[in-house]
């Protein structure tokens, strides 16, 4: 038996889970029709195969037709949901892994436009911020009709063999009730803290009414909304006392915070740049005072916090939710004394901030993850062993690397730098975003273990790069930054990457043109807000920085607020002037002829990159497939055999930036699903 606290087996209740390590309840939205068919099922399953304990499905599944999903939920109140759960219970079952799911009736916390169109409902008229929906107060008869749609829904759960399951609370329904900031309502359920328990507790009474006392019943909840007027500290211990003594609840999940807002869920699910394991002491809190099995995921995303969590009894499972994400293998490698090769989450939280904007989670630097049916998390041996040449280190031509190398293939990489990285070295330039040095760090030390051949401050031309004698060649070059963008004054401005990298010092009154919406333009504006200047950012879109998404927003507008920044959008700069020795910026709208015009010392232009391909068209002539990708096998992860030029000597392919403007994640997919198949 290890000695290791992570890997020693804990008994809940009549279950025997192998280790300590969970993955909590979360929505990665790859649901298709509501149900968790095969795409969902060979995520999860993938996990379990590894060795985690515990996979807990659904971030949410909804028990009723007035609690439409707001980002792809299971819809646990159809019948034909036991089906598909089977199958996936049955299969991480023959992998030795528990699963449960999760359960909610979301409340206010969705859309009335949504689905069936019916009203949102909450024990109050208040709109959650989130999503904007103004609901109707509850009554009675969906009281009624809400407990045994809860209670349906966990029969179909117990009759699909799931090992237990957890009802949501937080910011869901549930806790809508505890909240006196969104409850409202008289007796019996309203006003005294008893009253606004009463409808959790009627829900868990007929779930045991109708699935007995042995079935497997535990609640996630805030312990304390962290809120004006909300549920604080003192009334969530005493929540937690009364879950303890009322004998329906087997486990308590334990969160701190609210998610009706975008700065209260980041705080909850803290990101890059945010402290790690924030509520852990918290939740070890309401273990020693309840004595309960006492779960807790939050920004736990190394093995030497999770093990402490556990070690120190603050908790009996942790949660590894967005580690898993990341390396879906990483309990593997903790059993076989491999932590050194944990691919690690940075906490870039692509994952979420995707959901939340409607598209299905997945990992920054992770592209196998959520694709589990057509990328593999294991690199397969190639029959034949290839000389392949990469040009370029960042996170495409690092990653080319790593893949090529586990194919078995010989692999030189030139890169005209001293060290790997490419932008995003640069973005690592900024503390907050430090982390993001992992996805580099990470490759480059599983490419130095199997003999890659790095050649630092190389700029690669044509002759050197035939005199290797390569079968592959792989442009990753990047990009430059494209600053070109005014009808007039193009040579007055700067970028967002002279900035950051403190190639061009902030001016004193700096106007940043956005029209890329992604992190370097905010990341430029954060720079020059700090160094005392006054700034003003510039879009035509209707908001800005549509790119970095909601919580990834938080941080910057935290800390652009606190300074003398503003945000100006609809917008367009059109061009710049001297004028004395400022300089006169002109903005235009695409809405209408209106202009405005702006005094500054400083213009910063963010307007993507423009690929660095010169070296990729200098070989393109002298290549087997003219640069030309067959797109059906590549998508289809089929063998390339394109060759229209059957006189060349190689195979020529680019990939990420150097192809077009994209982001870190478009990068690493576009190498691992091409260099997999080589």
């Amino acid at each position: 038996m290890s000695s290791d606290p992570l890997l020693q087996p804990y008994q809940l209740k009549h279950l025997t889970l192998r280790n300590r390590v969970m993955i909590t309840a979360h929505e990665p939205a790859y649901a298709e029709d509501g149900m968790p068919k095969d795409q969902y099922r060979a995520y999860h399953v993938e996990r379990a195969k590894a060795g985690v304990a515990l996979t807990m499905t659904a971030g949410s599944a909804s028990v009723a037709r007035d609690s439409p999903p707001a980002f792809n939920n299971i819809l646990a109140w159809k019948d034909e949901v036991v089906g598909w759960m089977r199958q996936l219970v049955d299969e991480c079952h023959g992998h030795g892994a528990a699963v449960m799911i999760q359960l909610t009736h979301l409340g206010r916390r969705t859309r009335w436009d949504k689905a069936d169109w019916l009203p949102v409902v909450a024990p109050s008229h208040e709109r959650e911020a989130a999503h904007r929906a103004f609901p109707k107060r509850i009554e009675d008869w969906d009281i009624a009709r809400i407990i045994a749609d809860f209670a349906d829904a966990a029969e179909r759960m117990q009759a699909a063999g799931v090992d237990g399951i957890e009802l949501e609370a937080y910011g869901h329904l549930l806790q809508q009730f505890w909240s006196p900031v969104t409850n409202d309502l008289d007796a019996p359920y309203g006003g005294s803290l008893e009253n606004r328990l009463r409808f959790t507790f009627d829900v868990l009474s007929a779930i045991r009414a109708r699935c007995g006392a042995d079935f497997i019943v535990g609640l996630r909840y805030t312990g304390d909304e962290c809120m004006t007027g909300g549920m604080g500290q003192s009334e969530g211990f005493e929540v937690s006392r009364m879950l303890r003594d009322c004998g329906m609840v087997d486990f308590l999940n334990v969160v701190r915070g609210h998610i009706d807002t975008d700065p209260g869920l980041t705080d909850l699910i803290p990101i890059q740049g945010m402290r790690n394991a924030p509520h852990l002491d918290f939740a070890g809190e309401i273990r020693a005072l309840t004595r309960m099995p006492t779960f807790h995921a939050a920004k736990i995303p190394d093995v030497a916090t999770a093990r402490h969590a556990i070690a120190s009894g603050k908790l009996d499972m942790v949660g590894m939710t967005r580690a898993h994400m990341a390396d879906p293998h990483l309990l593997r490698k903790i059993i076989e004394r491999r932590e050194e090769d944990i691919r690690p989450c940075v906490g870039a939280n692509y994952c979420l901030d995707r959901i939340y904007q409607g598209g299905m989670a997945l990992c920054l630097h992770n592209p196998a993850t959520g694709r589990e049916l057509s990328m593999p998390q294991q690199i397969q041996p190639a029959s034949t062993r290839k000389r392949v040449v990469i040009v370029g280190a960042g996170p495409a031509g690092i990653e080319a690397a790593r893949v090529a190398t586990e194919r078995g293939h010989k692999v030189t990489v030139l890169e005209a730098a001293d060290q790997p990285g490419g932008q995003i070295r640069l973005t690592a330039r900024q503390e907050r975003r430090r982390e993001m040095l992992s996805i580099i760090q990470w490759r480059h030390e599983q490419c130095l273990k199997r003999g890659v051949d790095f050649r630092f401050n190389t700029y690669a031309e044509p002759d050197a790069v035939l005199a290797l004698q390569p079968d592959i060649v792989i442009i990753a070059t990047g990009g430059l930054p494209h600053t070109e963008v005014l009808d007039a004054g193009n040579d007055l401005v700067c970028s967002a990457w002279d900035i950051l990298a403190g190639d061009v010092k902030p001016g004193k009154d700096v106007l940043v043109f956005d029209d890329a919406g992604d992190h370097a333009g905010l990341q430029a504006a954060d720079v020059i807000s700090a160094s005392g200047s006054r700034v003003e950012i510039v879009t035509p879109d209707r908001s800005f920085a549509p790119e970095v998404m909601a919580m990834n927003l938080v941080p910057y507008m935290r800390s652009l607020q606190s300074r003398d920044a503003t945000f100006t959008v609809t917008w367009r700069l059109t061009g710049v002037a001297r004028h004395g020795n400022r300089l006169c910026a002109t903005l235009g709208s695409d809405y209408g002829t209106a202009t405005h015009e702006r005094l500054v010392d400083q213009v910063v232009v963010n307007h993507g990159t423009r690929p660095l391909d010169d070296l990729y068209f200098d070989l393109k002539p002298q290549s087997t497939n003219l640069g030309e990708v067959d797109y059906q096998a590549l998508v289809s992860g089929q063998v390339q055999t394109v060759a229209t030029n059957p006189e060349g000597g190689f195979s020529l392919y680019r990939i990420g930036d150097a192809v077009a403007a994209r982001n870190t994640h478009a990068a690493i997919y576009d190498a691992l699903r091409l260099v997999k198949d080589l």
